[in-house]
């Protein structure tokens, strides 16, 4: 997909493509990269189920690919697939999978040691390597505002946590901002996210 960012939101963003707004649910990460009114050229997969049709955009080639193996295993949908990429990135899947890491696995939400056992082993020899070079990013420290707060919450939330691990995790990365910063949303997400993931 190409076309001009026209709106980002915690979870998703539209995209101009043809004089159509296309709304794509993102990854943090991808998130990041998004500014409104620039060009952006992004990876997509289109998930059908009978009443819905919903379209997943994804930084590269290589997050879209693992979105779609992952999905391959017994009971994982697009949404825990989702939030498979949120917490890890392709090469840390591929590690944890590849190296039956289900400490790493579980810190996912909806993910439960017998469905991390059963990732292992049905993904475990369609992995691939890890490829070379690909640096993790790294949160910036910015906060938010109450209003933003919720938004952070709600975002993570509706990624399979709890509202108090939650917001745990969102005062935790919020608690040393200069107030004078606008907030860097997508930032602090994956900030919190990796917060919970270290819990």
């Amino acid at each position: 997909m190409r076309g001009t960012v026209a709106a980002v939101s915690l979870q998703a963003a539209v995209v101009e493509v043809g004089g159509v707004g296309l709304r794509v649910l993102c990854t943090p990460s991808t998130l990041a990269g998004l500014r409104v009114g620039q060009q952006t050229s992004l990876s997509t997969a289109l998930v059908v189920r009978e009443d819905s049709m919903t379209l997943f955009a994804f930084r590269d080639d290589d997050e879209r690919d693992m979105f779609e193996l992952v999905q391959s295993a017994s009971g994982i949908g697009p949404k825990v697939a989702q939030a498979m990429l949120a917490v890890h990135g392709p090469d840390q899947l591929r590690r944890a999978i590849a190296g039956a890491d289900l400490k790493a696995l579980t810190q996912v939400p909806g993910i439960g040691q017998k469905g991390a056992q059963r990732i292992v082993l049905e993904l475990k020899d369609r992995i691939g390597v890890t490829r070379a070079g690909v640096a993790s990013g790294q949160a910036t420290g910015t906060s938010a505002a109450a209003s933003h707060v919720e938004e952070l919450v709600e975002a993570l939330v509706g990624l399979g946590w709890s509202a108090r691990e939650a917001a745990r995790a969102v005062d935790s990365v919020t608690a040393d901002h200069d107030a004078s910063q606008p907030p860097d949303l997508a930032a602090l997400l994956k900030a919190a996210l990796r917060t919970l993931s270290r819990a």
